[in-house]
């Protein structure tokens, strides 16, 4: 039964949570204490109550329990683990979750928004609002601040809209070190995304139907390294042609550098499953020697 009571610094009001504990604050005037009693009493008959204890837990902390407990696929999960670890926790992480305003998180993504592309600072936007959503729900805090938050627009020319022409593709297919030569053919002729590249094994090639069955990739996990792992989503499972050219480079690369014990098609110098970060710099530096434009 909640209870006004007089004590030395005022009014203080005490009642009891959903859950049974017992919650106290103290106001100057009790008329202030009466109204915050018929608010919390209300709030507990609609269902909308929220523990003001459980709003000064920090961010970063809320955010992290509910990150931990997340179905994420493994590679979801690092990068989950790291937009919030590097782009949301050096600047609202030490903040008492209840107690962020949406100018705080418009004034993150404005700040993000001056080093990052737009889609980062999206997908960083969006990790932001499920940790508020799941807080939310679970009564830690009476709404969410990530509402009317304005997100930069993606600029015009940008590498989405552009592709290499034929003649830039086979410069590239040049530069790159010959091990790499028929990857880049593959990825051109073939339209598959890096993971799928990285993780196309001998099996999947049929020489015969000149087909290539797309139902893997290679994933990142922490702590585990790399393997195969399913695609994102039931529409990219898929069964794609093979060009002429690509067929050939691609019989000519397995003669030179046959599939690795696992079934790899292309590996490393060292042998190994070929990882898209190291790589990224093998391509832009062949990149810069076949003449591609900076957006490649």
């Amino acid at each position: 039964m909640a209870t006004i009571a007089k004590v030395s610094t005022g009014w203080r009001a005490r009642w009891r949570a959903p859950d049974g504990a017992s919650r106290s604050k103290t106001f100057a005037r009790r008329a202030d204490a009466e109204r915050h009693l018929t608010g919390v009493e209300h709030s507990k008959l609609m269902g909308s109550y929220t523990d003001p204890s459980a709003g000064r837990v920090s961010f970063r902390s809320y955010a992290e329990s509910w990150r931990l407990v997340q179905p994420h696929r493994a590679s979801t999960a690092i990068s989950v683990e790291q937009d919030l670890r590097l782009h949301v926790y050096p600047t609202i992480g030490a903040r008492a979750i209840a107690g962020i305003r949406t100018t705080e998180v418009q004034a993150l993504v404005t700040a993000l928004a001056g080093h990052l592309a737009s889609s980062t600072v999206a997908r960083v936007h969006g990790r932001v609002t499920s940790v508020f959503r799941a807080a939310v729900r679970d009564r830690v805090v009476a709404m969410t601040p990530c509402v009317d938050i304005r997100l930069p627009r993606a600029a015009w020319g940008t590498p989405v809209e552009e592709v290499l022409t034929t003649e830039q593709v086979l410069l590239l297919a040049e530069a790159v070190p010959p091990r790499y030569r028929a990857l880049v053919l593959t990825g051109a002729g073939t339209g598959l995304r890096p993971g799928e590249l990285f993780g196309l094994t001998a099996d999947h090639l049929n020489f015969l139907r000149r087909t290539i069955r797309v139902d893997q990739q290679l994933v990142r996990s922490r702590g585990n390294g790399v393997g195969l792992g399913p695609l994102k989503t039931p529409s990219s499972y898929r069964t794609v042609p093979i060009p002429e050219t690509v067929g050939e480079a691609l019989a000519a690369h397995l003669a030179t550098w046959p599939a690795s014990g696992d079934g790899l098609v292309f590996t490393n110098e060292a042998g190994r499953p070929v990882q898209q970060h190291p790589f990224a710099v093998v391509w832009r530096r062949s990149g810069a020697l076949a003449g591609l434009p900076s957006w490649a």
